[in-house]
């Protein structure tokens, strides 16, 4: 099955009518198909009505308990990880404005409880001073205004000790030059004393420090259900449980090699002089 970026996402109505079909050409009503499953009658009610975005696990029990052909299978499935796979096109969120990608963001943090952010090359807003935001957002052709504010006003959900958080910096995402040596600095200096939030860890990697894998991109995983990995191009997002604990791994690595508390304020105040020498 060949796809286009744009039709990620958009395809949960077409699984479930498909998912449906299959049952009624097998014969067996949603009773007897939750039985052989294993689910609750009424989550195979919501799947077969586009309620619910089933998961890969789930479309794979659902297909053998219709003991579905092989080229229906794959035809399924292809269906099932595009409908829980999403492109968010730069151009895309730029039209709609910038202010509202803030406005979903809030929304994704006030659901969530636990949040891991892998910071490949830049400091993510919740963590950034107001002239790196704006520094941050400098080039793009979009009126910006709103973004801002939206940037700033989301940093509030850190001091809501019932949410954790946990941020893994590169030095390279420190150390970018995104502002001045003397707000970098201060950017350094803000980063240090976030450290000492009892619900937030921020690890950083120093330039040389061995890890698990090569790190490629920048993304961020809300609890146990959704990845969203940033590119130039636009932000990808997933829902699939397989790709999520794929990159809870990831993160999991990520983090031994980091150094916390004391050893990572250590790091940061010596980055921070460097600036200001």
């Amino acid at each position: 099955m060949t796809f286009e970026p744009e039709q990620l996402g958009q395809s949960g109505q077409e699984l479930a009518s498909m998912l449906r079909d299959l049952r009624k050409r097998a014969g067996l009503s949603g009773v007897r198909l939750a039985a052989r499953c294993n689910m609750s009658q009424s989550k195979v009610s919501r799947i077969e009505n586009g309620k619910v975005r089933p998961s890969l696990v789930d479309v794979e029990q659902i297909l053998r308990a219709l003991d579905a052909p092989p080229s229906m299978v794959a035809e399924v499935l292809a269906l099932a990880r595009m409908a829980n796979t999403e492109w968010r096109n730069l151009r895309e969120l730029r039209r709609k404005g910038l202010g509202t990608r803030q406005a979903e963001l809030k929304a994704l943090e006030a659901s969530s409880m636990h949040m891991r952010y892998f910071l490949l090359s830049m400091v993510t807003g919740l963590l950034a001073t107001p002239e790196y935001v704006r520094a941050s957002l400098a080039h793009s052709p979009a009126d910006t205004s709103k973004a801002i504010a939206g940037k700033l006003e989301r940093q509030a959900v850190l001091y809501d000790t019932s949410k954790q958080f946990t941020f893994i910096l590169t030095e390279q995402a420190v150390r970018w030059p995104a502002v001045s040596p003397l707000a970098l600095a201060e950017q350094m200096d803000r980063l240090a004393s976030l450290t000492y939030l009892p619900n937030v860890r921020i690890g950083v990697i120093p330039m040389g420090t061995p890890t698990p894998t090569n790190p490629l991109n920048t993304f961020t995983v809300y609890d146990a259900s959704l990845v969203t990995i940033e590119t130039s191009a636009g932000s990808l997002v997933l829902r699939d449980g397989r790709d999520i604990r794929s990159y809870l791994k990831e993160f999991s690595g990520y983090e031994e090699s980091s150094l916390f508390g004391e050893a990572a304020r250590a790091k940061l105040a010596e980055w921070s002089a460097a600036c200001r020498s």
